[in-house]
């Protein structure tokens, strides 16, 4: 099954995705009781490595978290200066049901205050977004934890204790959690001893991650549909969408996006920014009859295939459950895997399966 089957299926049966898969019957008290007693290395702050950190902080288990870059988020990021509110240049859509954020703190103390609307088939966040809720609810408790600017190079696994050499530092841990980018994985920029086992390297070898594009362009009107899909033959080759962007919003600004994810986004990524800016606003004309280059005002994008540490889109919707499978699964009791891409095999890719997927390896741990 694919993901897309999937979601259809939770569609004619009237139900939300589910948060955890097979770990979503886990109540908090199941989460919050272990009996391990050593110390966690969580790689990548992404979703999965933060909620991965926030379960491990609930249960008072040491832990530390290695990400490559200078900030928290991975493909959950925004930017603040372009509109008057916050643009999501990754994670932009809600695709289950808003328990989800108590789900995820997991503290009935707490009270969650996002705002959301119907932009079906998914929610959409309103003057908010994925990377604000993690920013305001899961990172101030373990911020202390994160260890910025360092790239790992190697996981030693073959001993008691695990060795994480990293660019700035080795370090030592009982169990690893890995939450870097799938194709980071894939390109071997960790290297492992011993090697992972041959299901394990095949599953990360054998699907595709999409290549990952976005951009936003203001306009001094809106003269354009709230969506317009491009049909992309065969379906499986990836996605492209404009869409109004500040649908929703408490704003006054035009705003447009454009979402390509796979082979309709190659077109953009090698594009300079005057490229990028003429062959939108050529595209938009033709489809809105000459409309789009008069109302022009600025421009930002994001290619997602130039960030080093992520270098892709994300894991392919056509994707085979059973690799999705293995790529969650554990090896040797030491090593354990979250993010979008490494969940049970029953859905994959959204921020609230990157943390249904830390659950699911928090509790294994």
């Amino acid at each position: 099954m694919t993901r897309k089957e999937f979601i259809q299926i939770c569609g004619i049966l009237g139900v939300g995705l589910p948060l955890g898969l097979s770990a979503s019957s886990c109540s908090d008290e199941d989460i919050l009781v272990s009996g391990f007693k050593g110390k966690v290395v969580i790689i990548g702050a992404g979703a999965g490595g933060l909620s991965a950190g926030y379960l491990l902080q609930q249960l008072g288990i040491d832990f530390q978290i290695i990400e490559a870059s200078a900030t928290f988020g991975g493909r959950m990021k925004i930017n603040n200066s372009f509109a008057d509110f916050p643009l999501p240049m990754g994670a932009e859509w809600l695709e289950t049901s808003v328990s989800v954020f108590k789900e995820i703190v997991n503290n009935s103390g707490v009270s969650v205050d996002i705002k959301t609307f119907d932009d079906s088939p998914d929610l959409k966040f309103v003057n908010s977004s994925w990377f604000n809720f993690y920013e305001q609810y899961i990172v101030p408790s373990i911020a202390n934890k994160i260890v910025y600017n360092n790239v790992v190079k190697k996981i030693d696994y073959s001993s008691d204790k695990v060795v994480i050499t990293a660019n700035d530092g080795v370090f030592e841990a009982d169990k690893v959690i890995v939450s870097v980018p799938l194709k980071i994985l894939q390109l071997g920029e960790i290297e492992f001893n011993p090697l992972l086992p041959k299901e394990k390297q095949d599953a990360i070898n054998s699907v595709t991650i999409w290549d990952g594009f976005k951009a936003f362009f203001e306009f001094s009107s809106k003269f354009y549909d709230d969506e317009y899909e491009f049909k992309i033959t065969p379906e499986t080759d990836g996605q492209k969408i404009y869409y109004n962007a500040a649908l929703g919003q408490n704003s006054t600004k035009h705003i447009l996006g454009l979402f390509a994810v796979g082979k309709p986004a190659f077109d953009f990524l090698s594009m300079s920014e005057n490229e990028l800016k003429d062959y939108v606003l050529g595209e938009l004309d033709a489809i809105y009859s000459k409309k789009a280059t008069p109302g022009y005002i600025k421009h930002v994008f994001q290619n997602w295939n130039n960030e080093p540490y992520i270098k892709g889109g994300y894991l392919s919707d056509y994707a085979d459950w059973k690799s999705v499978k293995v790529l969650g699964q554990s090896v040797a009791n030491k090593l354990y895997f979250a993010g979008g891409a490494f969940t049970d095999g029953e859905d994959w890719v959204s921020v609230h399966l990157a943390a249904a997927s830390a659950r699911i390896a928090v509790k294994e741990l």
